[in-house]
């Protein structure tokens, strides 16, 4: 069995209004994780990616690069408690 992981992350740059969270959500449906994406007052986006250790990892490193038309500043991670009762990934808005 696959180890688990479960990560939170804020995303800094140009990734409102760019499709980020859309392009986030198919992404993690492709790599069957769970959890959300979802925008701030602030700029940035929030994402929480639940999953296979090593797909939850290819997830961070898609975060880094984002949306074709996003521009990624910074991507800052931390790991969480995993929800088990999550079965979907969503777009909060």
């Amino acid at each position: 069995m696959s180890e688990i992981s479960c990560i939170k992350v804020i995303i800094t740059g140009r990734v409102q209004g760019v499709f980020f969270r859309a392009e986030t959500q198919k992404a993690a449906r492709l790599l069957k994780l769970t959890g959300y994406v979802k925008n701030l007052g602030d700029g940035s986006v929030e994402a929480l990616f639940q999953g296979k250790k090593n797909s939850v990892k290819k997830m961070l490193e898609w975060c880094s690069t984002g949306s074709p038309a996003s521009r990624v500043d910074n991507v800052e991670s931390e790991s969480r408690i995993f929800y088990p009762d999550s079965d979907s990934f969503d777009i909060l808005y």
